[in-house]
């Protein structure tokens, strides 16, 4: 008997002890408490704060004038090299020029000619009034004359005509830069027979000593910029300077500033094209280069919160208010601008609210928030 009413006390204290233990984990569950999981929160506040956002960008330069031949014949001498400066009017290539001398002289000879010939009948018609105002010849014979020296006076002109293209001819042989820059690639050596129809340029000179860096934003942030300063004349004369991040992720020495916005929408990519001025005196920047411009906003007294405290839902952005210890789902918005890490909120939140600040896709409407 007594074994048997240890038996059974051990089997009461058992079941006691289950139920006991169901009851706190029902307890548990209702509470919301998720395992005892602990929820980083925050109480929001205003503030000044300055966001920068990258834009992929291309780098050209000021001005690429491609060089071309204007005459025919083969390359005597080539007098830079790549990458070299140059100034306007430096000679960078020679093509013969004797051939285009001897044109030269041959036009120069043709304009002593016709001028002789005009000389000539000059002198003819001359005569003939002479005569006419004794009434020796008739007037046809004088309009005969005075229309052979107009005739004679016409082919003065051609022939001067053609002797200014000889000489121009002659000058395209000193093929020169149209300006200052940098010289690009020289496909064309010495001996090479090179005319107006190549394909290819002789070589491009490139004006490196300011640069144009092309970017683009899509419509939003566009629509943003327009509200922050009234128009797209004002943005761009009151817009912060811009920096340009390099390839390899160094931010170039000087700041830049945005010149034109343009005023057409790309209806396929839905963006806007931008460009920012950069001078480029140490010719560090090179055009065909790219690189992403950094552009800084600044905010005043606005609300920021960490991009974790938000979840996106049904195109909407929520977070997490904790209210008498509760989740309570908001709807906010937020600033076009960010950096990837927080947004600036706009709407939907007030100084002293706390929120969940991170893992907000895990919590749930009305889950209890432990801290």
């Amino acid at each position: 008997m007594k074994q048997t009413f240890i038996l059974l006390s051990a089997l009461c204290a058992a079941v006691l002890v289950g139920c006991g233990g169901k009851g706190d984990s029902a307890q548990n569950g209702e509470n919301g408490n998720n395992g005892g999981k602990q929820w980083k929160t925050m109480v929001v506040k205003r503030s000044d704060t300055e966001v920068s956002q990258l834009f992929p960008a291309s780098i050209q330069g000021r001005q690429d004038i491609e060089i071309r031949p204007q005459v025919q014949g083969k390359i005597v001498s080539v007098n830079v090299s790549e990458g070299q400066e140059v100034k306007r009017g430096q000679a960078l290539f020679v093509i013969d020029p004797v051939p285009f001398r001897a044109a030269l002289a041959q036009a120069s000879a043709q304009v002593r000619a016709a001028m002789a010939r005009s000389a000539t009948a000059r002198l003819n018609y001359e005569s003939r009034k002479r005569l006419f105002d004794q009434k020796v010849v008739s007037k046809h014979d004088l309009l005969l004359a005075y229309n052979s020296w107009l005739d004679a006076q016409a082919q003065v002109s051609l022939a001067r005509a053609s002797e200014a293209s000889a000489r121009n001819n002659l000058s395209y042989t000193v093929v020169r830069s149209p300006g200052n820059g940098v010289v690009g690639v020289l496909p064309f050596r010495q001996g090479a027979l090179v005319g107006p129809e190549i394909t290819q340029p002789l070589t491009t000179v490139s004006d490196n000593s300011e640069m144009y860096v092309y970017f683009s934003m899509d419509e939003n942030q566009l629509l943003g910029l327009l509200r922050k300063y009234g128009s797209m004349a004002k943005a761009v004369s009151l817009m912060d300077s811009v920096g340009l991040m390099l390839s390899d992720g160094g931010m170039y020495v000087r700041q830049g500033k945005v010149s034109s916005i343009s005023g057409v929408i790309n209806k396929s990519t839905g963006s806007v094209s931008l460009r920012a001025d950069f001078a480029n005196p140490g010719r560090l920047l090179h055009s065909g280069a790219t690189g992403n411009v950094v552009m800084k906003n600044k905010y005043n007294g606005v609300i920021v919160i960490p991009q974790s405290a938000t979840v996106t839902l049904q195109d909407k952005l929520i977070v997490y208010r904790v209210v008498s210890g509760k989740a309570v789902s908001t709807a906010v918005s937020v600033a076009p601008y960010n950096d990837g890490r927080t947004y600036i909120v706009l709407s939907g939140l007030k100084p002293g609210d706390e929120i969940v600040a991170d893992g907000a896709g895990l919590v749930q409407e009305g889950m209890a928030i432990n801290k």
